[in-house]
């Protein structure tokens, strides 16, 4: 081959990708990285489960008291949303479990054949379970450490009780759940310290600067506030929790991932055919 074809080669490979799929380079990457991480999600062991669920939930408490901090110094829900972020780093960073992130990776990999919905609902159940009890007791050590905080705490956990819900309240929900997801499928994109960083703050400044209702994250500042001696009752919480719950989950799964698997479906196709040993169809 001459010289001028093999340049011709490499600009129209450049052109084309330097895959042969029908979907972006960078969708092929995400894919598989997702496809390996959510089969390794599946398969833990139930210990792993419970201890991963469990420092998920006091994750989220060490970005609670960084909010406090921030807000009682400065007075900004902003700010101290931004704050919150720490705690999401350091959840990323220690490979914790958040119930909300497990509403795209893992959904990839059972679609991909590599899980089963069964293996799916135990992941999220232990997930959801741990992520509550982490952050109770956590925050309870924020309460007894730092009493100064109580009535920041008090006030930010009451405004998300006292309104119930409405079509505000429901929509922040929904947006939780999308928000987190979301944040999560970046994530995927990039493995740099900085990205992750950038998305953790992102995720804090959004989710509770603005004061959407996340399950896992707005029941820690509840439980905190219960902690405090707030007028809260747990059936208060429950009653709240029913509700944006399965909001979350259709912030995340329909506005989010089901769009993500409609656009990669070739990439499922063809992962299943592989995992079945047959040729995908045309």
């Amino acid at each position: 081959m001459s010289d001028r074809a093999k340049q011709a080669e490499v600009e129209e490979r450049r052109r084309l990708g330097a895959s042969d799929e029908p979907v972006e380079d960078a969708l092929v990457q995400e894919f598989e990285n997702t496809v390996t991480e959510g089969a390794n999600r599946l398969n833990r062991t139930w210990r792993a489960l419970v201890i991963t669920g469990l420092f998920g939930g006091i994750d989220v408490g060490i970005g609670l008291l960084a909010m406090l901090a921030v807000i009682d110094a400065t007075g900004s829900k902003l700010l101290g949303g931004l704050a919150f972020g720490i705690g999401l780093y350091a959840l990323r960073l220690a490979h914790s479990e958040l119930f909300t992130e497990d509403f795209l990776v893992p959904i990839n990999a059972v679609v991909a054949r590599h899980g089963t919905w069964r293996q799916l609902l135990r992941l999220w159940v232990t997930t959801l379970v741990t992520n509550l009890a982490g952050g109770w007791a956590f925050t309870w050590l924020v309460v007894a450490g730092f009493p100064r905080f109580e009535d920041v705490l008090v006030e930010t956990a009451t405004s998300y009780l006292e309104d119930g819900l409405t079509l505000e309240t429901g929509v922040l929900a929904l947006l939780a759940g999308f928000t987190i997801t979301l944040i999560t499928r970046m994530s995927q994109g990039s493995d740099e310290g900085i990205a992750t960083l950038a998305n953790s703050l992102i995720s804090g400044f959004l989710v509770v600067g603005l004061a959407m209702h996340h399950g896992a994250l707005t029941s820690a500042i509840i439980f905190g506030a219960m902690h405090a001696g707030a007028d809260l009752a747990y059936l208060d919480w429950l009653l709240w929790f029913a509700w944006v719950i399965p909001l979350n989950m259709i912030g995340g799964l329909v506005i989010l991932t089901i769009p993500r698997l409609v656009r990669t479906w070739e990439l499922i196709r063809k992962e299943r055919a592989a995992q079945d040993g047959t040729a995908p169809a045309a």
